[in-house]
C-alpha cells in the first residue's frame, strides 16, 4: 500500500477521494460516497471534490476542484476515473503517477499493452488499481450465475442489443461491450476468439458486432453486439447444456444494495487490505484476459 495522508474513523484509516468525469457513472459515484452504506467499508472513503471538463462548481455537497490541484492535494488518496473510455488510460497513469489510488470504470484501457503497463506501475507504486466490475454485480447476472453453475456447456449465445455509441469517445464494440465479454468468461472460463465479424451502417448509425469463441473444453460460444437507434436495451441468452436449454434471461429481484455501492465497498476492502492475493490476482487475470480477447476481435473485425 502507497503512503497516504489519513484521518481515523473507527480506529480504521479514512482516504480522501476525488471522482473524476460527472457523466452518469460519475453522478453515481457521487451519491453513493457522500450515502456510504452504514457499517461498511465505503464509511472509510471521504469525497473531497470532483474534477469535470464542464464548469458545474458544486455537485449536491461536493465542490468541483482542478486536474492539477486534484493529482497534488495530500488528503486525495484516490481517484474515480468516470471520463470516456478512450481518456481512461491516460487518467489512470496521471493518478498512479501522483501516488493515488485508483478505481476506474471498464473497460480500463483499449488495448492489452496500455493495460499491462497500467497494472505494472501501479504494482511499482504500492497503489490500488480497481477495475469496476459492476456488470457482474447486478442481480440479473448473480441470477444467471446461479443457473449455469455445474452445468455442462453444449453451446451458447449471448446477444445483446442497444441504443447507438459515439466510438470515437466509447471505443471499439469489442472494449465498449466489454462488459458481457467478462460474463461469458466469468460463467464458461477462459476463451479463444475463432472468429470475428461486423456490420457498419453508418448512416442508419447501426452496428452489429459478432463473435465466435471456443471454451477450454472445446465448445462454441457465440457473443452479439447490436446497436441501433430505438433497439431496446436488453440481453437475450440461448445456452445448451447437457441437461437442457436456458433461452431467457432469470427472474431478479431488486438489490437491497446497488452495484455501484457493492463495487465501491469491494475498493475500499481493496485500500484497507481485506482481499486476499489469490482474488486479486485472478480477477487481474480475467480483466488483461477480457481485453485481450476484446483486441483479437477488433484485430480480426479490421482485416
Amino acid at each position: 500500500m502507497g503512503s497516504q495522508t489519513s484521518h481515523t474513523r473507527k480506529g480504521n484509516k479514512m482516504f480522501g477521494v476525488v471522482v473524476v468525469g460527472i457523466g452518469i457513472a460519475g453522478s453515481v459515484r457521487i451519491r453513493d460516497l457522500l450515502n456510504p452504506l452504514q457499517q461498511s467499508p465505503s464509511e472509510n472513503l471521504n469525497l473531497v471534490g470532483f474534477v469535470s471538463r464542464r464548469n458545474l462548481g458544486q455537485v449536491n455537497s461536493a465542490k468541483q476542484i482542478s486536474l492539477e490541484e486534484a493529482l497534488q492535494r495530500k488528503d486525495i488518496d484516490a481517484a474515480f476515473i468516470c471520463t470516456n473510455n478512450t481518456n481512461h488510460e491516460e487518467s489512470i497513469r496521471l493518478f498512479l503517477e501522483a501516488g493515488k489510488h485508483v478505481l476506474v470504470e471498464y473497460p480500463m484501457a483499449l488495448s492489452l499493452n496500455a493495460a499491462r503497463d497500467l497494472w505494472q506501475l501501479a504494482e511499482q507504486k504500492g497503489n490500488v488499481l480497481h477495475v469496476e466490475h459492476i456488470e457482474l454485480l447486478t442481480e440479473e447476472y448473480k441470477q444467471l450465475k446461479k443457473e449455469v453453475v455445474g452445468k455442462k456447456l453444449v453451446e451458447g449465445v449471448l446477444h445483446f442489443t442497444g441504443g447507438p455509441l459515439d466510438e470515437q469517445q466509447s471505443g471499439f464494440p469489442a472494449f465498449s461491450g466489454i462488459a458481457r465479454l467478462t460474463w461469458l468468461v466469468d460463467l464458461f472460463g477462459d476463451l479463444t476468439v475463432t472468429s470475428a465479424s461486423i456490420e457498419d451502417v453508418k448512416e442508419d448509425n447501426y452496428s452489429k458486432l459478432t463473435a465466435h469463441f471456443l471454451t477450454a473444453e472445446s465448445r462454441p460460444l457465440t457473443w452479439i453486439e447490436e446497436r441501433s437507434p430505438g433497439l431496446k436495451r436488453e440481453k437475450k441468452v440461448n445456452f445448451s447444456f447437457t441437461t437442457g436449454t436456458l433461452d431467457t434471461m432469470p427472474a431478479a429481484s431488486r438489490a437491497s444494495v446497488g452495484p455501484f455501492m457493492q463495487d465501491q465497498n469491494l475498493f475500499a476492502f481493496k485500500l484497507l487490505g481485506q482481499v486476499s492475493r489469490e482474488n486479486l490476482a485472478a480477477e487481474k487475470k480475467r480483466i488483461l484476459h477480457c481485453i485481450d480477447l476484446a483486441e483479437n476481435i477488433r484485430q480480426l473485425c479490421k482485416h
